[in-house]
């Protein structure tokens, strides 16, 4: 997922992506343990996407709080 996509979306989306996206990844360590996933990139990719939605989100509530302490 590209940066742009991601910062197109609301927080209530990225909350609920994040959640999904870390359960798919839960499954596909298990798949991988199991010798069954023969894409393991998708396990860097799906971390990737994580941590970028997950920055765009503490970006966001950093800049309502310089917002409410009027910075």
């Amino acid at each position: 997922m590209k940066i742009f996509e991601i910062k197109e979306m609301n927080s209530d989306e990225l909350k609920k992506r994040i959640i999904e996206d870390e359960k798919e990844l839960v499954d596909l360590r298990f798949q991988h343990e199991l010798k069954n996933l023969t894409n393991t990139a998708k396990l860097k990719n799906i971390r990737r996407d994580i941590a970028k939605m997950k920055t765009v989100l503490k970006i966001r509530s950093m800049e309502e709080q310089n917002k409410s302490l009027g910075k």
